[in-house]
Order: structure tokens, then C-alpha cells, then sequence
């Protein structure tokens, strides 16, 4: 018997091409729109005709080749030689400057802390290695000193601005300290922390200072070459005692996911966040991230998006960017009852609320059903519950950011006449002198009653309610919640729509 072409129809329980996109498009439906600037966290939108449809093409081109081995594959350096050099150049590198392409952010701040920790036990002899950081740094940073043996040493910002006091940076550091991490800027307020200050006082103790610039790094270095703006404080490479900066291209790079950088001083440092070895029979192995096997498409979509919009596009791009991030602070400061914390240097806005009846978090809710994601951060360390808004280059047009004040300025009447989301003070002084660690299913299964998700797992429509049980909860405790959240999300029974027609074997 023939096989069948590929485009015959269903072999051996298969489904037709035509059933699985349409099933793809039906479970596309239920997510957040990627395009047009109004999910304003997590997806960036130059609103550049054609840039997706280039990436996607570059990406298939190269989706089969392996970049675990590049001497198999000499097109995998050769891309990641000319995205590393670009990056370098407009991120202060000199012409020692080494660097490693990687699948995110998270993974570039991993390799940081794991470099930093190898090249303190190897130079400096360092045993029980820590990592200091303010309180505003990113979560890869606790999640790289939980999976590395790091400790941290977490350090307050100023309650006003929301950056890191250089003074406290200095006090924190130790023999011990293997790593200083700042941001440029920070996620949460959109505010540079001051780079020069603190990796001089690292430098002045011998200590690698990492600058996380995942989110604005593209952003921020373009926009220096924007005549007539104001310029960014500087804290890049160039930068005396900085030694290694993160910059990711899926984010103000426009690039297709799975695209970070990361820059290291020079290579002899770069080194030591390497893994190689040939002490088994099979090949000998050198990896550079922490994949071994990894696609290059995403690399070719990088480095073909990258070429074609360039640098006078990316600096268009930075300056649209910079109007409408400061003609949506101006907007929403004239909305009674909401303020910008900080004063952001960068495109992200952190929204709060100067009044007591009108909760942010019915504010996300009321202007979601709107068709808007503003993002909601609970209150921590001196920073209220607040609204994270991601202002990408889609956004920056007259008529969107009017129509988005327009309906943020609704969704806040709203929000007002229905009032806070409230928790029952005597759950909340329960649940604080509840152990997270000694939790059992019962207890669990309460908790998250309480917070509105049953044991299906399916969250409740309004998220407010949940928002403002989870932060009435001490920190451990939630974090200890939280992947029982997203445990009950991924169970196979629930595939739904993505689970496998069931059909028999193929007639013939």
C-alpha cells in the first residue's frame, strides 16, 4: 500500500491540517490579543507592517538546525556573532565585550548569577556565596539564587522614588557577596535604579555588578539617539565597574519570543557560566546556556527583524514610545483618584489609587471587559497595590492612547461605585499564623476556596477578589499557593480543545 502525501487527510488517528489550525484558532480565542497595544503587559507590538510575517519566515528557515553544536551548524554563529555585536555596540561594549544569545530574560539573569557564583568560587574562594539586590529586582534573580545555592540579601529602595539608595548597596556587601544586581529600570515602577553609584561600590570590593536592563535595554539605548528628548541615566557597559547587562529582543526589540542577550565585560568572565564535558563515551559537550538542544529559529527571527527595522527605525520606534508614555502619566494624573508612582524614566507605568473607596483591582477588572489588560501588582515593601501598564510602540498613536484614557477613565467611575474588593479580617489573621511548609491538601484546598478558585481550577472571572486575598497573605504563604493555583490549571484531563480527536486506525 502507498503512504499517503502529507496533505492526504488523517493517517492512523491523525487529524486533517484544516481541523488542527481551526482548533488553534478556537483556543487563540480565548487569550489575550498580541497585537494592537492593548494587552499591556507580556506582549510587545511595534505596529510595523510586515516585521511579523519576516520573523515568522526566518524562524521556519531555521527551525530544524540544532544550536547545540556549532560546528555542525556554522550559521548559528555566525547570527549569533552579528545579534551579540549589535547589542554590544549599542549597549557600551568595547571591543573585548562578550556575549551569549539566550532564550529569555529569565535565563539570561540566570546565567549572570551562575557566572558570578563560579568566578567567585574559582577566584576569590568564596564558599557560601550571596547575592545582593534591591527589593525591586525581578524574580529570575531568586529564582537563579534558589536553583544556584545563592543567598540573598535583599536591600529597601527609597519609598518615593523607588530605586535603590547606593549607600545601602555598599552596607549589604560582604567577602561573601559574589553578585550586585540593579535594574535599568526596574518592571515594577519603570524607574533606573543609579548604576554608576552602586557598581562603583562594587567595583571598589572587587564584586561583579550585573545591570538588568532585559525590559528597556533596546528601548533606552536607542532613544539616547533620539535628538531632542531627554537622555536616560546611564547604565550600560560603558559604565565603570559594570561587568555583565542583560537586554532582551522579544521585548522594545520586537523580535519573535525566545530572544535575549547577554553581555559579559569580556570573555574570560563569560567563561565560567559555561558548561563542558567529555568524561563519558559520547560526544564532547560545551554548552553556553543552560539548553543543550535548542532551535535557531528563534536567533534567525532575531537577527532578520534586527536587520530590517535598524537603527533609525528602532530610534523612531523609542521616540513614539516616549510621547505616549509621558502623555499617558500626564492623562492619568488628571484622573481623580490615581497617581504614577516614581517618576519613570523608561515605558513602564506603575498606575495606584489616592482613594480609599476605589480599588485598583476592580479597576483591571472594569477595564478588561473594556478589551484592555493593565496588569495588577499587589502591595509589597512600601510599593501599594498598583497597575503595571507596558507602553509599546502600538500604543503610541493620538487615538489609542486617547480611547485608553477614555475608558480607563470609565473603568475608574465604575470601580468606585462598586467598591474595594474586601477580605474577612479574621482570614486574614488566621491565615498569618498559618506554616506554609506544613500545609496539607485540606488546608490548601480551603485556602483556595477562600480566594474564589474551586478545585477545578477554573479562575473566577473578576480577579479582584482573589488579588486581595492573596496579598492580605503573608509572602510565604502565597508563594506556597500560588503553584497550587497554576497546578490545577495544568492537569491532561482538562486539554479541552487541544486534546487529540479520537478516531480509529485509517481504512485501507
Amino acid at each position: 500500500m502507498t503512504a499517503p502525501t502529507p496533505s492526504a487527510g488523517p493517517v492512523a488517528g491523525g487529524a486533517p491540517r484544516r481541523d488542527i489550525l481551526d482548533r488553534l484558532d478556537a483556543l487563540r480565542g480565548t487569550d489575550l490579543p498580541v497585537r494592537g497595544g492593548r494587552t499591556m503587559a507580556y506582549v510587545y507590538d511595534s505596529g510595523l507592517d510586515g516585521a511579523e510575517e519576516l520573523a515568522a519566515a526566518a524562524q521556519a528557515r531555521f527551525a530544524g538546525v540544532n544550536g547545540l553544536d556549532m560546528t555542525a551548524f556554522p550559521s548559528v554563529v555566525a547570527l549569533e556573532n552579528a545579534v551579540v555585536e549589535r547589542a554590544a555596540r549599542l549597549l557600551g561594549g568595547g571591543p573585548d565585550t562578550a556575549g551569549t544569545f539566550t532564550s529569555g530574560g529569565t535565563e539570561s539573569c540566570l546565567l549572570a548569577v551562575l557566572t558570578a557564583r563560579e568566578r567567585a568560587r574559582r577566584t576569590r574562594g568564596v564558599t557560601a556565596p550571596e547575592l545582593v539586590l534591591p527589593t525591586t529586582v525581578h524574580a529570575a534573580f531568586h529564582k537563579a539564587a534558589a536553583l544556584f545555592g545563592l543567598r540573598t540579601v535583599s536591600v529597601p529602595v527609597d519609598p518615593v522614588t523607588y530605586r535603590v539608595r547606593p549607600e545601602d548597596i555598599a552596607a549589604a556587601i560582604t567577602p561573601e557577596t559574589a553578585l550586585v544586581v540593579v535594574s535599568a529600570p526596574s518592571y515594577a515602577h519603570g524607574v533606573i535604579d543609579p548604576v554608576a553609584e552602586v557598581a562603583a561600590e562594587a567595583g571598589r570590593r572587587g564584586v561583579l555588578c550585573h545591570v538588568d536592563a532585559c525590559i528597556g535595554g533596546w528601548y533606552l539605548g536607542h532613544l539616547r539617539y533620539a535628538d531632542g528628548l531627554p537622555q536616560p541615566s546611564a547604565f550600560d557597559l560603558s559604565v565603570p565597574g559594570v561587568t555583565s547587562l542583560s537586554v532582551d529582543l522579544h521585548k522594545y526589540g520586537y523580535t519573535a519570543k525566545g530572544a535575549s542577550v547577554l553581555l559579559f565585560r569580556d570573555a574570560e568572565l563569560r567563561r565560567h557560566g559555561w558548561f563542558a564535558h567529555a568524561s563519558w563515551p559520547g560526544y564532547p559537550v560545551v554548552n553556553a546556556t543552560l539548553q543543550g538542544t535548542k532551535s535557531a529559529g528563534p536567533l534567525a527571527a532575531a537577527w532578520a527583524v534586527l536587520e530590517h527595522i535598524g537603527t533609525d527605525g528602532y530610534t523612531e520606534l523609542s521616540r513614539r514610545v516616549h510621547g505616549a508614555t509621558a502623555s499617558l502619566a500626564a492623562g492619568i494624573a488628571a484622573l481623580d483618584g490615581l497617581r504614577v508612582l516614581g517618576r519613570p524614566e523608561a515605558s513602564l507605568l506603575a498606575v495606584a489609587s489616592e482613594d480609599p473607596a476605589l480599588d485598583v483591582f476592580v479597576v483591571a477588572d472594569e477595564i478588561r471587559a473594556d478589551g484592555w489588560y493593565l496588569q495588577p501588582q499587589p502591595a509589597f515593601d512600601g510599593s501599594p497595590a498598583n497597575l503595571h501598564l507596558t507602553v509599546t510602540a502600538a500604543v503610541a498613536g493620538e487615538e489609542t492612547v486617547r480611547l485608553l484614557l477614555a475608558d480607563l477613565a470609565k473603568a475608574v467611575e465604575r470601580a468606585r461605585a462598586l467598591g474595594p474588593a474586601t477580605v474577612d479580617p479574621a482570614l486574614a489573621e488566621a491565615a498569618a499564623g498559618l506554616d506554609p511548609d506544613a500545609l496539607g491538601p485540606e488546608e490548601v484546598g480551603l485556602a483556595l476556596s477562600l480566594a474564589g478558585i474551586g478545585a477545578d481550577g477554573a479562575l473566577p472571572e473578576r480577579m479582584a477578589p482573589v488579588l486581595a486575598v492573596l496579598q492580605a497573605l503573608p509572602p510565604r504563604l502565597t508563594e506556597r499557593l500560588l503553584p497550587e493555583v497554576v497546578g490545577r490549571l495544568y492537569r491532561p484531563e482538562a486539554g479541552g480543545p487541544a486534546r487529540a480527536a479520537e478516531s480509529g486506525p485509517e481504512e485501507g
